[in-house]
């Protein structure tokens, strides 16, 4: 009898997670953020104790896995809303190498390591660090690499949803008071930027 509570409870939450991930988003599938992988941990958890405690009711595990969809779903609203709630759960993006030289200064920050990068670059085919013009350690930790090689040249994104990334405002050697100049040329004001990338010496602005 134990056996069949065991069976039927494992079946009932796999369509139940199936269920919460599908509202969650493809974003969960596609891209694992800290808080993603937070929740993730927390439901898998809370299945294995109910799993094994069969006197257990059901609904003490299905409550609390419902609240974690609802927040995780919550968040990600505010998140879209407000780009310093989204940086706070998240994180940013950190530049680590910038034109084959390396971002000591961000990699001690991060806490990442020389062996972390070389390891990651040799997945990528690169054996040497001169030859990479950008990398970028994204939030979820993959490092997006760009070779000086490519044919086509790097976005830099100066300005994510009115926020400015000073990285990369000191990466090409440009000042804040070059890019609010930039947006006067084009009558736009920094908080009625969506997205602001720099590429071929041009500052390409798209309004929210």
């Amino acid at each position: 009898m134990d056996i069949y509570i065991v069976i039927l409870r494992t079946i009932l939450f796999y369509f139940l997670i199936l269920f919460c991930y599908r509202i969650m988003g493809k974003r969960e599938i596609g891209q694992l953020q800290i808080s993603d992988l937070t929740i993730s941990i927390l439901i898998a958890e809370l299945v294995a104790i109910s799993i094994e405690n069969r006197d257990e009711k059901m609904i003490l595990t299905v409550l609390p896995i419902l609240v974690l969809v609802f927040f995780e779903i919550l968040s990600s609203y505010i998140g879209l809303k407000c780009n310093g709630v989204r940086t706070l759960m998240d994180g940013k993006p950190s530049l680590i190498i910038n034109k084959g030289k390396l971002n000591v200064k961000e990699m001690l920050r991060q806490r990442y390591t020389l062996d972390d990068l070389l390891l990651q670059l040799r997945q990528n085919s690169i054996s040497n660090i001169k030859d990479v013009n950008y990398a970028i350690l994204e939030n979820n930790g993959k490092l997006s690499i760009f070779k000086k090689d490519d044919k086509i040249d790097t976005p830099l994104p100066i300005i994510i949803d009115g926020i400015i990334n000073i990285d990369v405002l000191v990466s090409i050697n440009k000042s804040e008071s070059w890019l609010m100049e930039c947006l006067d040329n084009q009558h736009m004001k920094l908080k009625d930027v969506l997205y602001a990338f720099y590429n071929k010496k041009v500052l390409y602005v798209i309004k929210k």
